[in-house]
């Protein structure tokens, strides 16, 4: 084989190595500089790294010499590794923006087609980081794109519970790329703090400035589903989204007892102040499944009491107008929170668990809507 069919035929499998980060071809990113080969089959690449010491580099240097393998008539490789230029690094930004160089938050444009999900809750403790979590897990295994925006600046948790407490997260310039867990893209204030324990005492703008930077900042892709962990409440954060996010939709997370419910409505009735749609309500920790000592049989246990999660659900559909069904009763399960602190959701480990079915067969229903366009505000001007 000539040197020019072997330079054209490195060039081709470098075309199928993907920066593990923008899930991009390196060659579409203008990330390889140089492909030479000389008459004896060894081959000369150079390959422009978006910042110096980029977390990733292990992992493009890895992918390289395993593609290069395939390749007949290539007897060695010699890898060299830049980094981009002030100039490279705006071409790149303004190709992954689409060409567009101003900043924008993508889920806010009239013609995206990504499901923006809010999990919402009255009140702290019931579960809706975990619900987010798993949630979330069990669309990307059906094969979705999904990105998780821990929203919950002050009681972020999320990275924890996806085995990424300690991840950094790469910058080029002003852009930040979320950290890849599996199939899914996850950003989290907790990945900007110099440490665990630092303390976000923000309020206001400068609250209002952080979600700012994760939507608009953050290279999300093409996502078929954004799942956002909101604080509980009825806060800053969920009325800044509102504006942000108008054509995101809620899930409203409560427990059985009358005291959550209540508090839970609330953060329904939150939503339709901000023209956000409240898509359904899933009660949490709705029971508990016992073996009795006596007859070995399996009981229902209502720890927490009954019919919570079915309040919120009829009083949401009474004040809102339209129904707001409830979604899944996901039984309380210390598996579920053993799961989280291992830092694997539960759905991944024990598909097979009460729990974890719940809110799989919640994520094969919303997997199952089509995206489009039908109910969105387009922002259509008639003259």
């Amino acid at each position: 084989m000539s040197v020019q069919s072997l330079t054209e035929a490195v060039w081709d499998v470098l075309s199928r190595v993907n920066d593990p980060e923008i899930h991009k071809p390196i060659t579409e990113l203008g990330m390889v500089e140089k492909v030479e080969v000389d008459d004896e089959g060894q081959a000369s690449v150079k390959v422009l790294l978006t910042i110096s010491g980029c977390p990733m580099r292990n992992t493009i240097e890895h992918d390289v010499h395993a593609a290069l393998q395939g390749v007949e008539g290539i007897t060695g490789l010699d890898l060299e590794f830049g980094v981009m230029s002030d100039q490279q690094r705006d071409e790149l930004k303004t190709k992954l923006r689409g060409g567009v160089q101003e900043r924008v938050i993508p889920f806010a444009q009239a013609d995206n087609l990504t499901q923006v999900l809010l999990i919402a809750s009255g009140k702290g403790g019931v579960g809706k980081s975990s619900v987010t979590v798993n949630l979330a897990q069990a669309l990307a295994a059906r094969g979705k794109k999904v990105g998780v925006l821990d929203a919950d600046i002050y009681g972020h948790s999320i990275p924890p519970m996806l085995g990424i407490a300690d991840a950094d997260v790469t910058g080029i310039d002003d852009m930040i790329l979320p950290v890849p867990v599996g199939d899914m893209k996850v950003i989290s204030i907790g990945m900007l703090k110099q440490s665990r324990d630092q303390v976000i005492a923000w309020r206001g703008p400068i609250l209002d400035r952080a979600l700012q930077q994760f939507l608009a900042d953050v290279y999300w892709g093409d996502l078929d589903f954004l799942l956002v962990d909101l604080p509980p409440g009825t806060g800053d954060v969920a009325m800044s989204l509102g504006s942000k996010l108008p054509n995101a939709e809620v899930i409203v997370v409560t427990t059985p007892q009358q005291a959550a419910a209540e508090v839970a409505e609330r953060a329904g009735t939150m939503a339709s102040m901000v023209d956000q749609k409240v898509v359904g309500v899933i009660e949490n920790m709705a029971y508990l499944e016992s073996t009795c000592p006596h007859c070995d049989q399996t009981h229902r246990v209502d720890l927490f009491g009954t019919g919570g999660g079915a309040r919120v659900s009829e009083a949401l559909t009474l004040r809102l107008g339209y129904d707001v069904p409830l979604l899944a009763e996901v039984p309380l399960d210390p598996a579920m929170s053993a799961s989280g602190d291992a830092g694997v959701p539960l759905v991944q480990t024990h598909a097979d668990n009460p729990a974890a079915a719940a809110l799989t067969g919640l994520a094969e229903r919303l997997a199952s809507r089509k995206r489009g366009l039908a109910g969105r505000k387009l922002n259509l001007v008639v003259n």
